[in-house]
């Protein structure tokens, strides 16, 4: 609330409000404007006032946003095909409050609170299960102090230097598809064999069968890609466009990161990369820090190491864009590395884990509703071994994960609404310690999924 008034708009309105109410009940005794009027019309206002939403104080900017984001998702495994009304995973839907107050001409202090939403599951849903995970998550509680000179200060549950690394995109697709963060378009339908049945043998979808997900480091999660957690997060100030990151949180992670943002000669771009470690293992289903790969079902020490989890990894993307002709390239690159899968399961295991993903497209306003843009993406995964047992075929100790997608997304600026429509070609296969039958390892070679989905993203 701003003005150079003592008394602000919505207190006038309510006092107008009440004004007029009073005038309603003419009476003989309307005209008497001494002390029991006025207290009369004071004790009104309160009352109008406690039933307005408002901000708890008057220091501190509050600001509410966030957008809406579903779709239709049709797919077709080879045996079955089906369709489901989904929230959208690459940026599902969600609500936020931040704000902040200035402190003095150097120092700010700041608070993001983000809730995301998620009334059906794009990355979760299976051929058995339409819905898939659902509900709120807490995506960011955090508060922050902002120094000019210094750089940013954040304490509590947030994304750190490797947060997005992977997903940089100045064309804005990755509100609808991200090229290099597959499992959120059908990432939870199971892979079916020649035969038509799951890996685990039968027909119906159980949790011992090989999903899609399953083949991205075990999790689902990029190789590279950070995620959010309870962190001391710092962020330089801004030079050259260049901000470097280090973040240290969930007892026993770190990351340290680079990003760089700017334009030159014609053309917007964006870059970053980051490193990190982990070194505690997940309890009772939750991941602490970034997500190993050896220790991932269970929380014990491994054998001969005296250590719970002891991975690392390395993550970078880069966008860049002719604004002049709308031409443009993404370009990401993760690898995982752990350290105690050879301690596990042996010095022949493949402990590494890793990703390419390109995408490339044009984006020109045709229409004056907004922009077009056109774009085609590439991905692949190359796995390595997990600790996960799937019924039947074992453990896997490799796979490899190809995805082609085309799609179109139309911008109408009035509105600030995305809607698009996509496609994906997805073809997998991987190794297991049973794939070739009981105690035998073997390729297990799995039918190609065909995905199409449309539907809009509208923010507010």
């Amino acid at each position: 609330m701003t003005g150079g008034f003592g008394m602000s708009a919505g207190r006038l309105s309510l006092l107008a409000a009440a004004s007029l109410t009073l005038l309603g009940s003419v009476s003989a005794q309307a005209a008497d404007l001494g002390g029991d009027c006025c207290a009369d019309l004071e004790e009104r206002i309160a009352e109008l006032e406690a039933t307005t939403a408002r901000k708890g104080n008057r220091k501190v900017k509050l600001e509410v946003s966030g957008h809406v984001n579903e779709a239709v998702l049709y797919w077709d495994d080879g045996f079955e095909d089906n369709a489901y009304v989904v929230t959208n995973d690459a940026a599902r839907t969600r609500f936020r409050f931040k704000g902040d107050a200035k402190i003095n001409n150097d120092f700010k202090a700041g608070y993001l609170l983000e809730v995301g939403v998620r009334s059906a599951n794009s990355k979760r849903s299976t051929q058995d299960d339409p819905i898939g995970e659902v509900g709120f998550d807490v995506r960011h509680s955090v508060w922050y102090l902002d120094s000019k000179t210094f750089g940013r200060v954040w304490v509590g549950l947030t994304g750190g230097a490797a947060e997005g690394v992977t997903e940089i995109n100045v064309a804005g697709t990755g509100d609808v598809a991200k090229y290099s963060d597959a499992e959120d378009m059908g990432g939870g339908l199971a892979l079916r064999l020649a035969s038509g049945t799951f890996s685990s043998g039968g027909t119906t979808v159980t949790g011992g069968d090989i999903t899609i997900r399953r083949l991205i480091r075990d999790s689902g999660n990029q190789a590279g890609e950070g995620r959010r957690y309870n962190m001391v997060r710092y962020d330089t100030p801004e030079i050259a466009g260049f901000v470097g990151t280090a973040n240290w949180g969930g007892d026993d992670a770190w990351e340290i990161g680079l990003r760089y943002k700017g334009e030159f000669a014609g053309f917007k771009m964006a870059a970053g990369m980051a490193y990190g470690e982990n070194s505690e293992a997940p309890a009772t289903g939750v991941v602490v820090g970034f997500e190993c790969v050896a220790n991932r079902t269970t929380n014990a020490n491994i054998a001969g190491t005296g250590k719970d989890a002891d991975c690392n990894q390395f993550g970078a993307s880069g966008s860049i864009m002719h604004e002049a002709t709308g031409l443009y390239v993404n370009a990401a690159y993760g690898v995982l590395e752990d350290e105690l899968l050879k301690d596990r399961f042996g010095a022949g295991t493949e402990d590494k884990h890793e990703f390419y993903a390109l995408e490339a497209g044009l984006q020109q306003k045709w229409f004056p509703i907004g922009k077009t843009t056109i774009f085609g993406q590439y991905y692949v995964a190359d796995g390595g071994a997990t600790d996960r047992n799937y019924t039947t075929v074992g453990r896997m100790m490799s796979s490899e994960l190809d995805i082609y997608s085309l799609g179109i997304m139309q911008n109408i600026d009035a509105a600030a609404m995305h809607v698009y429509a996509m496609y994906r070609h997805v073809e997998a296969e991987a190794t297991t310690t049973d794939g070739g039958g009981a105690g035998v390892a073997g390729t297990l070679q799995f039918e190609d999924v065909d995905m199409f989905m449309t539907g809009a993203m509208i923010k507010f």
